[in-house]
């Protein structure tokens, strides 16, 4: 089995590219569920869906997010009404919130709720959320305001100057069922290349994942979403000071160091490779821009070879 910690759309096109190398039956995902919300009375779990979206091919093109041939009709109706625009809702989309809020509300977890929606769009792999109970990633700004992910990210765009991110509701929080077993019993763990805080440490965030890590006799490879100094997508710039980390490919791989075997960085950091392996980390340099699915399946290739090194250095 080889597992990965996945979060939005750099997993899913990572994801995308290990499944052109190995079976999507021996691929599983634990999915960050940190940035999931209840709006408009639906259960919107928006990294879970937009994976399910890229593996089913339906995602839309230009956003990356979302459905493709998407329309708006439900949206512009309820602005009718006066409801905020500022998260919408695509009317294909809808359906997968009102069929995962209905069987909420009849009693399935979360976790069988994801397993229906990603049976129903032909997805092969399994994707699992880091937990089953409710748990929201939380933005503290230094103008002392606390903002639900999305608000800081989709109201805000990103703007406010971050002080603290923390996991509400995970003192609370289990894994869910199946999330340690994959992790412990994983011929390899990948580390995709999510957000490393919003994304991978709102599931390690999670009680018990972390420790499933450090006790796992899989080796453990990740890869760098930070390419040149740069944020590849997304605001992982606006939070990695916010955990005192520094914006750089061996930034991240420091913020990781307890946990990884192997970094995979971009040509663009290839003079930052040696840093990496002063950390006691094994690292591999490749192209890392996942533009295309051939790419992402190579990018694969490079941590699955990494990997095998790392398990035959440790005599696994």
């Amino acid at each position: 089995m080889y597992t990965v910690l996945a979060g939005g759309g750099g997993a899913a096109r990572f994801l995308r590219g290990l499944t052109r190398l190995v079976p999507p039956s021996e691929v599983l995902a634990v999915v960050n569920v940190g940035d999931d919300l209840t709006h408009l009375g639906l259960r919107v779990c928006p990294d879970l869906d937009s994976i399910t979206y890229w593996l089913a091919g339906v995602v839309h093109p230009e956003q990356q997010w979302g459905r493709a041939e998407e329309t708006h009709v439900v949206a512009s109706e309820l602005e009718r009404f006066g409801h905020e625009a500022w998260f919408t809702l695509g009317d294909r989309d809808l359906a997968t919130h009102l069929h995962r809020t209905l069987r909420l509300s009849q009693g399935a977890s979360l976790s069988e709720v994801t397993a229906e929606v990603t049976r129903a769009f032909g997805v092969d792999l399994r994707l699992l959320p880091a937990t089953d109970d409710p748990v929201e990633t939380r933005i503290t700004t230094v103008d002392d305001r606390d903002l639900h992910f999305q608000e800081y990210w989709v109201r805000e765009r990103g703007r406010p100057e971050v002080a603290s991110v923390r996991l509400a509701g995970a003192e609370h929080a289990v894994p869910a069922p199946g999330v340690v077993e994959a992790i412990e019993s994983a011929e390899v763990v990948l580390l995709a290349p999510s957000n490393p805080v919003v994304s991978i440490g709102m599931i390690l965030a999670v009680p018990g994942i972390r420790a499933a890590l450090e006790r796992t006799a899989a080796p453990v490879v990740g890869v760098s979403p930070i390419i040149g100094g740069e944020v590849v997508r997304g605001m992982a710039h606006r939070l990695l000071p916010a955990v005192g980390a520094e914006v750089s490919a061996v930034g991240v791989a420091r913020h990781y160091r307890q946990l990884l075997d192997g970094w995979v960085i971009d040509h663009a950091d290839a003079a930052l490779a040696d840093e990496v392996r002063d950390l006691r980390i094994a690292c591999a340099v490749t192209d890392t821009m996942m533009d295309d699915v051939e790419v992402a399946a190579a990018l694969a290739g490079t941590c699955l070879d990494l990997a095998a090194s790392a398990r035959t250095q440790a005599g696994r």
